[in-house]
């Protein structure tokens, strides 16, 4: 209970640090001697001085500690240890708590020969016996002994020296050298002490049935009273030996290893026994846990079935792919005799791990659709494992942040401590991408991958979490339409899934400079998008003629931006008067628009005719052709009653070698006749034709168009109109009134100036004597003005063209 907790196991001691006390902290350890001085531990004094610091069951700390350690205090059959742990919030370790634990334990009587294999170190303690005297021996001089061990003087039982036996010689150390190589060496009245890190230089790999032991074959020199006494001190550890076979640890351990028997000649086995996290079991619970433990005549083997009771799984990460490791921290005992050591006792801590095997993740959609509210459960979770970051349209954010996106996460622990994750998203926050489905449904996609990182060992992991919800709450795009004199307008109202459609007449995209370009109409507030089309244009349809009008119709579809597939469809069909399509001017001028019929998907305008086939249209568009003639010519037929004359023509279409026509459209112009005038007259020569300047009444306008198509002017609310230099400008001067077909406008002198008034100065002329000036660098360009449905009288109009310019003195800009 509380933050740390021990146990006294044999010749051990463990204390455990709760996961949950010391999560999130940086931790030290150091052991406290006996003159109450702090040593802190690094990982070559922990495995020089008997002490290990693993992790277990997740992300418990376990500190062991050997009853010869260095900093243990012996008395009779009781070993004391403490044990001080600094934990901070910083790696600086500033504003440190500080945990004191001292821990007194029992521990059993020695066998003359104690073999340990610990995780970070091999230990081999044996008891002192006074062996025969060596021959030949030469003593080093008193001040050897001092420089070699610097307790001599003081101790009566003192380390000279350790010789290492290797294949290729023998290396003896002094005490002092062994230290600092990271050897642990220690006496105490009855035993001589040797302590080996695995990364010590003298191991050697030496193979037995196949299995693989790190081994040290050593002989410690000491002094007890005045004789030189040497001890075997050889240690060998397995470091593989373990398979895996049908869901089962199998982990085999030779039996008399030549480095542990060396001249030994007959063995028996004393006792076998096998445990977990150093908790022996007995027959009874390794059969309730399924375990096998077999000891034949030179190996012991243990089978432990993958998931058993005593181990557990923890986290791992394979190539960024989340998986799990069953843990189980074995440790077998194995007590033998043989003629030339007596009894010896060989303990080996193994902590096992299984390979990597990858663990799928459940994503669970628990949307709260009513409550607008995405909810994802991912999971489950080891509890080693911790949500730190979201990835939320390519932008990382921490847990904490989250919130500001609209993201809530909470854990969700389950009794066997693992876990999930539970990630809440409102369906409106701008991350949820909205898509229309059909009818009224819309698919809300949540798209956000979770970053979790192992604990300890800090390793990341991703899971991307992709969820669509059906809702129905789709609101459809809705419209009204209806017609003028000239033009078709649909007036469509949006709704909540047409933010991203395009509209579209037939294939073409109407945009709004491609409206322009055909003088429509498009306008979008946001909330309702307008759109006004001519009915003489070329994407409306023609579908019949009735004396009551003709019938045009405007079909505009909304396409999915993305995928142009079709979403709405829209339509408005009006009635025009056919007066539109003909004009017959009193000069006997007839002026008349053909259009195409729906029912002739292959009639080319271009190829429409009158009477008189010679007779083409003058202006040609995809679905229309305009025909300009005088009564007299193509054919036109004429009729008199007694108030009329009535003249009569035919636009035709024949196919090629066909001379039945496939389309027609018959015309008639109606003159009034009112009577007949009978007028005397006397041939006198006529005077030749004079000009005599006068006084009358004229309206004139003077507009800027925005483009050569002199199509769209410049309205009143544009006005100032900005422009870059040398940007062209397009002028348009009208003779309003009077309509008078012998008039014709000519311009005479046109200047600029830098103010309102046309008398102020500077002045720059831009036409004079109705020519450009040619002085201008970007001399003025007149425009021909033709006949059209705008322009009825051609003549009564003047255009030109004039480059954007400005007035300067010098290099200074002159303004108004």
């Amino acid at each position: 209970t509380g933050p740390m907790s021990l146990e006294c196991l044999g010749n051990r001691l463990r204390i455990t640090l709760s996961a949950e006390y010391f999560e999130d902290k940086y931790l030290s350890f150091s052991v406290v001697d006996q003159s109450g001085i702090a040593w802190e531990l690094d990982e070559v004094m922990a495995s020089q001085c008997g002490y290990t610091v693993t992790y277990s069951n997740w992300n418990n700390i376990e500190f062991r500690a050997s009853a010869l350690s260095c900093h243990s205090h012996l008395e009779k059959d009781v070993f004391i240890v403490t044990i001080q742990i600094k934990a901070s919030h910083t790696p600086d370790m500033k504003n440190a708590t500080t945990h004191l634990k001292s821990a007194s334990c029992h521990y059993g009587p020695w066998s003359p020969r104690e073999l340990v294999c610990e995780s970070n170190y091999m230990e081999v303690s044996v008891r002192r016996e006074v062996p025969q005297t060596v021959k030949d021996f030469i003593q080093d001089e008193p001040e050897d002994w001092t420089l070699a061990f610097p307790e001599a003087k003081a101790g009566e039982a003192s380390i000279w020296q350790t010789v290492f036996h290797q294949p290729e010689e023998k290396k003896a150390l002094l005490v002092s050298d062994a230290w600092s190589a990271g050897y642990g060496l220690n006496t105490t009245d009855t035993r001589v002490l040797l302590r080996i890190p695995y990364t010590a230089a003298q191991i050697q790999l030496v193979e037995d049935q196949g299995i693989t032991f790190s081994a040290v074959r050593s002989s410690t020199f000491y002094k007890q009273r005045w004789m030189i006494l040497m001890v075997d001190t050889a240690v060998a550890c397995p470091v593989d030996g373990v398979d895996y076979t049908n869901k089962t640890i199998i982990w085999t351990v030779p039996k008399y290893i030549q480095p542990l028997s060396a001249g030994a000649t007959s063995f028996k086995d004393v006792l076998v026994e096998a445990g977990v996290d150093l908790h022996k079991l007995s027959a009874k619970e390794m059969a309730s846990r399924k375990y096998v433990l077999s000891n034949d005549l030179n190996a012991i083997t243990m089978k432990i079935p993958i998931g058993a009771e005593g181990g557990y799984y923890k986290t791992s990460v394979s190539s960024g792919q989340h998986g799990a490791k069953y843990t189980i921290n074995l440790f077998l005992e194995h007590q033998w005799e043989d003629n030339k050591r007596g009894l010896t006792k060989h303990t080996i801590i193994k902590e096992i791990e299984t390979p990597f095997e990858q663990v799928e993740l459940a994503i669970t959609n628990n949307s709260n659709l009513s409550a607008r509210l995405m909810n994802v459960t991912v999971g489950t979770f080891l509890p080693d494992v911790e949500l730190v970051n979201l990835t939320i349209e390519g932008a990382t954010v921490a847990v904490p942040e989250a919130v500001q996106d609209g993201y809530l996460t909470y854990e969700i622990r389950y009794a066997n401590g693992s876990k999930a994750y539970v990630i809440q998203v409102p369906l409106d926050a701008p991350s949820v991408k909205k898509e229309y489905m059909r009818a009224d449904m819309r698919a809300y996609t949540l798209n956000v991958t979770l970053v979790f990182i192992t604990h300890p060992t800090s390793e990341t992991f991703t899971v991307p979490v992709i969820t669509v919800s059906a809702v129905k709450d789709a609101v459809l795009p809705s419209a009204r339409g209806f017609c003028d004199g000239r033009n078709l307008h649909l007036i469509i109202t949006h709704g909540n899934v047409d933010q991203n459609w395009l509209p579209f007449i037939s294939d073409w995209h109407l945009t709004p400079e491609a409206a322009q370009k055909y003088n429509y109409s498009l306008r979008d507030n946001g909330t309702h998008l307008a759109i006004s089309v001519p009915f003489l244009s070329s994407h409306v349809n023609y579908e019949d003629f009735h004396t009551s009008g003709i019938k045009v119709s405007l079909h505009l579809t909304l396409k999915d931006g993305i995928t142009l597939a079709n979403r709405r469809d829209f339509s408005i069909s009006c009635r025009f008067s056919p007066s539109e399509l003909i004009q017959c001017l009193p000069n006997g001028t007839v002026v008349i628009t053909a259009v195409k019929l729906v029912g002739v998907a292959d009639l080319d305008t271009s190829l429409l005719v009158l009477r008189d086939r010679q007779c083409k249209p003058s202006l040609v568009t995809e679905k229309t052709a305009t025909f300009k003639f005088n009564v007299n010519t193509c054919g036109t037929s004429r009729k008199f009653n007694s108030t009329t004359m009535r003249y009569e023509n035919d636009v035709l279409y024949f196919r090629p070698g066909n001379d039945t026509p496939v389309y027609q459209l018959k015309f008639v112009c109606w003159y009034a006749i009112k009577q007949t005038v009978n007028v005397r007259y006397e041939s006198k020569k006529n005077p030749p034709p004079s000009i005599k300047p006068g006084f009358g009444s004229l309206a004139l306008s003077l507009k800027l168009f925005k483009e050569k198509s002199y199509s769209e002017p410049y309205q009143e609310s544009e006005y100032p109109v900005v422009k870059y230099l040398r940007e062209a400008l397009y002028f348009e001067a009208e003779l309003l009134q009077p309509k008078d077909v012998r008039l014709e406008l000519n311009l005479d002198d046109c200047w600029a100036t830098n103010s309102q008034s046309q008398d102020s100065f500077p002045q720059w002329p831009i036409l004079i004597n109705g020519c450009e000036n040619s002085e201008d660098s970007y001399r003025t360009v007149l425009h021909k003005v033709n006949y059209s449905l705008r322009v009825k009288l051609p003549q009564h109009l003047k255009r030109f063209e004039v480059r954007m310019f400005t007035f300067v003195q010098g290099t200074t800009l002159l303004q108004e």
